[in-house]
C-alpha cells in the first residue's frame, strides 16, 4: 500500500544533527560518470557562443568559496535578491518571479544573513517580496553561528551575505500532495543558479551549500523547522581567485 506521507518521512528521515548524520545504503562502487550510445548515429553542435553577459555568465560560472570578506554594495545586494526571486509580473493576485515555481505556489522563502554589505547592518533578514524589502529579524554578526551550523563551513563567515532559502511546505503539498517535496528541491536549484550567475555577473564568488544541520540553522532564522524547514545555502562575496 501507498505511504501517504512518504515525502514527509523522507524529509525526516534525511535531516543532520550533529549526533546524527545518516550516510544510508550506497553503490558498492563509483558508476561511470558518463553515458554514452556508442552505436548510435552522432550529430556534432556548434560550440561558438554568442556574445552577451548571460552567456559569459554560463560559461565561466563556478562554485567558488575562498571568500576575501570585504564588503559588497546595497546595490549588488539588491541585484542578488531580484536574481534570486525578483518580481517580474503579476497574474491576479500571484507574483511572478525570476525562478519558475510549480503551480507558481511559490514555496520558498529567502532570508539572508548579512556579514558585510555597505550601508546595511549585519544580521539576519528575511527577504518581503511584495515590498522588494529585508526585514531584519535577528541582529548582530551571526556568520560564526551560520558556519557553525554548516557542519563547520568556515567560508559562510567570511562570505559577504549568505542566502538562505527554507520551504513551507503546505503551500505546494497543497496541490501535488507528496510529490510537492520533488517541487521544492526544484525550485531551490533554480533560485540558487540565478544567484549564481548573478554573482559571477557582478564580480563575485558563490558557492551552494547543501550540508547543515537542520535543526540549527532553523533556529538561526527563527523557524519551527515543521511548518517551515531550511532547504538550502548559498554564499557570496569577492574571492580571492580569478574569476575567469
Amino acid at each position: 500500500m501507498k505511504d501517504e506521507h512518504i515525502g514527509d518521512h523522507y524529509h525526516e528521515q534525511t535531516r543532520y544533527s550533529p549526533n546524527r548524520i545518516k550516510q544510508g545504503a550506497r553503490p558498492s562502487s563509483r558508476p561511470d560518470p558518463f553515458k554514452d550510445y556508442d552505436d548510435a548515429e552522432t550529430v556534432d553542435l556548434i560550440t561558438d557562443l554568442p556574445d552577451g553577459d548571460v552567456w559569459e555568465a554560463l560559461k565561466h560560472r563556478r562554485s567558488r568559496r575562498s571568500f576575501t570578506g570585504e564588503a559588497i554594495k546595497k546595490e549588488d545586494l539588491s541585484r542578488l535578491v531580484f536574481a534570486a526571486q525578483g518580481p517580474t509580473s503579476k497574474a491576479g493576485a500571484v507574483i511572478l518571479r525570476t525562478a519558475p515555481s510549480a503551480g507558481a505556489l511559490y514555496p520558498i522563502e529567502t532570508y539572508l544573513v548579512v556579514n558585510n554589505v555597505e550601508g546595511i547592518e549585519s544580521g539576519v533578514y528575511h527577504y518581503n517580496i511584495r515590498k522588494f524589502s529585508l526585514e531584519r529579524i535577528r541582529k548582530g554578526s551571526l556568520g560564526s553561528d551560520l558556519a557553525d551550523a554548516a557542519l563547520g563551513q568556515s567560508m559562510c563567515a567570511k562570505a559577504s551575505a549568505v542566502f538562505v532559502f527554507t520551504a513551507i511546505a503546505d503551500r505546494i503539498k497543497w496541490k501535488y500532495a507528496q510529490r510537492g517535496y520533488r517541487y521544492i528541491y526544484m525550485e531551490a536549484g533554480h533560485i540558487s543558479e540565478n544567484v549564481y550567475l548573478a554573482a559571477q555577473d557582478r564580480g563575485f564568488g558563490c558557492c551552494a551549500i547543501g550540508a547543515f544541520y537542520d535543526d540549527k540553522l532553523d533556529e538561526l532564522l527563527k523557524i519551527d523547522g515543521d511548518n517551515e524547514f531550511s532547504v538550502y545555502i548559498t554564499a557570496v562575496g569577492p574571492v580571492k581567485e580569478d574569476m575567469k
